[in-house]
């Protein structure tokens, strides 16, 4: 059984409220550390390690690998976040209401501040997915989205229609999930969850 850890970024560096995906900023190096520490004692021999491009899971990652060089390591663009376009750093209670509602009503579509639609989002991510390699554990040091994304395709969902459709659990900060890949069931989560975020 090849399992695939989502593991999520430690807290940014960012106002609380602010909307980001692509927005590339550091995470907080003393929690940074500790992820790096709990992850370090809990993936197995032979575990391939990717991340996202994005400096605060790339922090992640090499302080993954000062304590595990013995694990492989590689960035995929593919990992990175849902793009928000013009919505990326400004408050998510800022955003006028009319542009939030057309997401909501055509969810699948709708590319948020002309940036990237679930749909785009979700290809992506699948396309990665796709091309994990056969029957070795794989890491991801990626995103909430990324995450939660991830989680869907594992249960054979690459599409959705609806925002209800979308997972409301994920990885909290510096935390993971561990999925089966064939069959989409979790099979860990540590150390928390934080249902708070769609992305992130």
């Amino acid at each position: 059984m090849a399992a695939v850890w989502l593991v999520r970024h430690a807290v940014p560096l960012i106002a609380p409220g602010t909307c980001y995906g692509r927005l590339d900023m550091p995470a907080d190096a003393v929690a940074t550390r500790q992820a790096a520490e709990a992850l370090a004692a809990a993936l197995p021999a032979g575990t391939v390690v990717w991340s996202s491009p994005r400096q605060r899971c790339t922090a992640l990652a090499h302080a993954l690998r000062s304590l595990r060089p013995d694990l492989p390591y590689r960035q995929d663009a593919r990992l990175a976040e849902m793009d928000f376009g013009d919505w990326e750093g400004r408050a998510w209670n800022a955003l006028p209401r009319a542009a939030l509602d057309a997401w909501t009503a055509d969810f699948a579509h709708d590319a948020p501040g002309g940036g990237e639609s679930v749909a785009v989002f979700l290809a992506r991510v699948a396309a990665a997915w796709d091309a994990l390699p056969p029957d070795m554990p794989v890491a991801w040091i990626a995103h909430g989205g990324v995450a939660r994304a991830a989680t869907l395709i594992a249960q054979g969902r690459r599409h959705i229609a609806r925002s209800e459709d979308w997972p409301h659990d994920g990885p909290g900060f510096g935390a993971w999930v561990v999925v089966d890949r064939t069959t989409g069931a979790v099979l860990d989560a540590a150390p928390t969850k934080d249902a708070a975020r769609m992305t992130g």
